[in-house]
């Protein structure tokens, strides 16, 4: 015990009685929700799945943390707050956090920063590929039933900077300097496909290519008959991405930067809903669709066009697509504008589980903790989907959920035969902690 733990805190006396606070409990854990999680990475295999796409080049005699456990631990500690792998060396000796890494409760101490940090910094190029095909194959193996669709829906989200991270660059845009990694995820179910990291500038065709070509390959191979939707913001709509889509029957609704031609093309329902404005007073929404072809397109393709005039003025968003037949208020309302959901999965990734924390010099080591993160976002969605299905916590924040339910007091009694722990009577989620255990009550 060092000793900032044998400092005792006064307080404020009550009845008399002196009131003073020391950190001196060893089998006490403030995280004792660890318990749920350790449930769900046995269940995903998620932790299994990273561990295998690493190449361990310790020798097997001098190992005192082996990589199941180092990753058990850190993504744990995303997973309950504690993103910084500085929290390790204040963690390590935690019950709780050593039994979600499968030690016991008395056993030696886990990984400290250092050594987590050393396995951040050693991962390979190589090795970081097969830990996104790994992601890719969690999600796959995540269907119980093969999916009549999947909607990949693809955004990248500024992550700033603040140091001299390798391939970081400045974003008018943004104003400062970061990282643009993608986000893909299943818009349908909300789950996690992969995340790639990438330099702080608007993504080029190559890039969006790259990405698509690795995922739909596996996504082909694994569900043939599934129908792939991909869709996106204008900045992914270049002229190489839609002919790669098409020529792999893939369908897509991606945003449309306006311009005068397209302007000209539609003036006519501009004109119309003008019309209708003045003569109601209401604010007006109108649709339609037609063919368009810029000069860079290998041939015309349908735009669906919605006009929106308010009191604030006039409003015209363009999408292009793949679906010719479906009317265009409910390609660009429902289809179109639900990949607005995205920016939840995207908030609960960056900021519930705090993936912006890419502060390493080398990329390699920044993009293997942006999958660190993915895993925790994997571990707390199976969490909130599956295990609390049917709660109140079901569409919970990831914040929520850390809040109510893995952020409990709890003292870990180790016998011989029994691991017991005691949890607070006075708790307000029980109903949805014994959900999440699944005990049967009947």
């Amino acid at each position: 015990m060092n000793k900032e733990n044998q400092i005792l805190f006064p307080f404020t006396p009550l009845k008399g009685r002196k009131i003073t606070a020391v950190f001196d409990e060893p089998m006490v854990s403030s995280d004792g929700g660890l318990v749920l999680l350790r449930e769900v990475l046995i269940e995903t295999g998620i932790i299994r799945s990273l561990a295998e796409a690493l190449h361990d080049p310790r020798h097997p005699s001098y190992v005192d943390h082996t990589l199941e456990e180092m990753l058990s631990q850190r993504v744990a500690q995303i997973c309950c707050g504690y993103e910084d792998a500085n929290d390790c060396d204040h963690l390590r000796d935690d019950p709780l956090f050593k039994l979600t890494a499968g030690r016991l409760p008395e056993a030696d101490a886990l990984a400290s920063q250092p050594t987590m940090s050393r396995l951040e910094n050693r991962v390979s190029v190589k090795e970081l590929l097969r830990i996104a095909y790994a992601l890719v194959d969690q999600f796959i193996a995540s269907f119980n039933q093969v999916p009549e669709a999947i909607v990949l829906d693809l955004d990248p989200t500024s992550d700033p900077v603040h140091g001299n991270q390798q391939l970081a660059l400045f974003n008018a845009f943004e104003d400062e300097y970061c990282f643009m990694p993608f986000h893909l995820y299943d818009g349908l179910s909300g789950k996690l496909i992969t995340t790639v990291l990438r330099p702080g500038k608007t993504p080029t065709d190559q890039e969006i290519i790259s990405v698509l070509k690795r995922v739909v390959k596996r996504l082909r191979t694994a569900f043939p008959k599934t129908r792939l939707i991909f869709r996106a913001d204008s900045h992914h709509t270049k002229p190489a991405v839609m002919d790669w889509m098409e020529s792999r029957a893939m369908d897509f609704a991606t945003g449309l930067a306006i311009n005068g031609r397209l302007k000209e093309q539609f003036a006519g329902v501009l004109e119309e809903a003008r019309l209708k404005y003045k003569r109601t007073g209401h604010d007006v929404r109108m649709f339609a669709s037609g063919f368009y072809q810029a000069k860079s397109w290998s041939r015309a393709r349908r735009v669906v066009c919605r006009v929106l005039i308010t009191a604030n003025g006039e409003d015209m968003r363009f999408v292009v697509t793949s679906f010719e037949k479906t009317g265009a208020k409910y390609l660009y309302e429902t289809v179109y504008c639900g990949r607005g959901s995205m920016e939840l999965m995207i908030k609960d990734h960056k900021n519930g589980l705090c993936s912006d924390r890419t502060s390493c010099h080398k990329f390699t080591a920044n993009q293997f903790r942006l999958f660190l993160h993915s895993a925790a976002y994997v571990v707390m969605h199976y969490l909130r989907t599956v295990r609390l299905k049917g709660t109140q916590l079901a569409h919970a924040q990831f914040d929520t959920i850390r809040l109510r339910l893995l952020k409990i007091g709890t003292r870990v009694e180790s016998g011989k035969t029994r691991i017991l722990l005691h949890l607070p009577k006075a708790f307000a989620n029980i109903p949805e902690f014994q959900s999440a255990v699944r005990l049967n009550t009947g």
